[in-house]
């Protein structure tokens, strides 16, 4: 089958491509079920929709005296002070009782006046005028029945548990995790000459993102032996991820056995460092291949911007705003550069020094980003994040930060 790919395309294309074949991937992928305190990482299989009001009936949110807040005061204070544990007792017009935070509240009763705040003689209460609604946590204003609050192929992280054990859920239906095969090519690792610096990384990458992956070791720079290798692992696995061999040299064969095993969708982004990357699929066994340059920042840079997506769902990438403390020029028109940053604080505002720069703990260029050397100092790796930009970037210039924490 042939190559359908266009050489360079733009990062936005190359995701895009990516997702394209990951929504039609879904009808491959199976669905089970979870413990809430697993979901981190997973995706939805199911639509959650709340069958009950949160919170059920009305709450204090202070410690204080219950009442209708449209009586004038005085209002006379019943006997007793109902708890957290307890149900609310009945009171009339005219009267309040003693709550606890977190209490429910009598349903004549629309608003709590704190503790400090009230003036209690015999049984008469009086205090500052308060309005309904007053420190109270009102029925159904957390959640309403009925109401949607996941979609199916939602990706979720631990903080969702709170809100699945506040509906009584203690499991969910997810999508099953895709299992991804790792292969690290080329002679000089196959025979320990060099050590393979990215299929850990690849691998830790694919397990934050919620799926599990599998190293399965190296072969030489011998296109048969590549070959057979994809081959067979794309009919274990559903995605393989493959690290060098990517460029166009006499001994970079994976593309090449891409192209020969199913079709290659984009070889090359527009993107440096991270370049050389490919993405096929394989329809003789369902299973994708991400073909990652071996240089192992540029292997980190796109795996984490143009690869992501397929596990995570996500096309999206938060920044925060900073400015830059050095000036940093850019080499050929016609790229995005991912330059990695570190982050501090400067008179309250978040700066961002140029890994890399020769002011910085890394000395690799003067002025004008080496995306090269870069992608093989492995110490740039201690950066915080990104800077991604088409443009020189002057010294103070307002910039987006991609902290890594969000892509990784």
């Amino acid at each position: 089958m042939g190559s359908v790919h266009e050489d360079l395309i733009w990062r936005g294309d190359a995701v895009e491509r990516v997702m394209t074949v990951r929504r039609g991937f879904d009808t491959v992928v199976g669905t089970e079920t979870v413990s809430i305190d697993s979901i981190s990482g997973r995706v939805t299989a199911e639509s959650i929709v709340a069958a009950r009001d949160v919170p059920e009936r009305d709450f204090a949110t202070m410690d204080g005296f219950a009442f209708d807040a449209t009586d004038s005061y005085p209002v006379t204070v019943i006997d007793g002070e109902i708890y957290p544990e307890d149900e609310p007792v009945s009171i009339d017009s005219g009267e309040a009782v003693r709550v606890a935070t977190g209490a429910p509240i009598p349903e004549t009763a629309n608003a709590v006046l704190k503790r400090e705040d009230a003036i209690v003689d015999g049984e008469l209460l009086r205090g500052m005028d308060i309005s309904p609604g007053t420190y109270t946590y009102e029925r159904g204003s957390n959640i309403s029945e009925g109401d949607v609050l996941f979609d199916t192929g939602e990706h979720l992280s631990a903080k969702d548990a709170i809100l699945l054990g506040d509906l009584g859920r203690t499991e969910i239906e997810v999508a099953e995790q895709l299992s991804t095969g790792i292969l690290a090519t080329g002679t000089e690792i196959h025979e320990g000459r060099s050590r393979d610096l990215d299929s850990p990384m690849l691998a830790s990458l694919v397990r934050s993102w919620g799926h599990k992956a599998t190293s399965e070791g190296t072969v030489p720079d011998e296109y048969d032996q590549v070959e057979s290798a994809i081959d067979r692992l794309a009919g274990e696995y559903d995605v393989v991820v493959t690290t060098g061999g990517t460029s166009v040299g006499h001994k970079d064969h994976v593309v090449r056995a891409l192209n020969e095993l199913g079709t290659v969708l984009f070889h090359r982004v527009r993107i440096r460092p991270g370049k050389p990357i490919a993405f096929a699929r394989l329809p003789d066994h369902e299973a994708v291949v991400f073909a990652i340059p071996g240089k192992p920042i540029g292997a980190h840079t796109v795996a984490t911007l143009v690869m992501r997506p397929f596990f995570t769902g996500r096309t999206a990438i938060p920044t925060v705003s900073g400015f830059m403390q050095r000036k940093v020029s850019l080499g050929p028109d016609g790229f995005e550069y991912a330059i990695p940053v570190i982050l501090s604080k400067e008179d309250g505002q978040t700066t961002a020094m140029p890994l890399g720069h020769r002011d910085s703990p890394l000395r690799i260029y003067d002025e004008r980003f080496d995306p090269s050397v870069l992608s093989s100092s492995t110490r740039a790796s201690r950066a915080d994040g990104l800077v991604i930009t088409q443009a020189t970037l002057e010294k103070g210039a307002d910039v987006e930060i991609v902290p890594y924490p969000v892509i990784e």
